[in-house]
């Protein structure tokens, strides 16, 4: 059960490291952006005309990878056990 728990507990601090880094990433990009208004004027012919529909992640892709992330753990820490054993 120590090993489900410990399993467990890395596989959301993985998940919970990947949003920070995520929103980091984000909030750094937005920061840094600095929109060239001028030269956009220039190239009105050449500015999009279309409008694309993204797919969205399933919720249920977020619990399998919870649970995978979780199996990838238990594997490592087991191994890891063995190998100090």
């Amino acid at each position: 059960m120590k090993v489900v728990l410990q399993a467990i507990i890395g596989s959301i601090s993985i998940h919970v490291i990947y949003l920070v880094v995520m929103m980091l990433v984000g909030y750094i990009e937005t920061k840094n952006y600095k929109p060239d208004i001028e030269s956009a004027w220039d190239k009105v012919e050449t500015l999009q005309n279309e409008v694309v529909f993204v797919g969205v992640t399933p919720p249920h892709f977020y619990v399998l990878s919870f649970l995978g992330l979780s199996v990838i753990c238990g594997i490592v820490i087991l191994s890891y056990e063995k190998l100090m054993n």
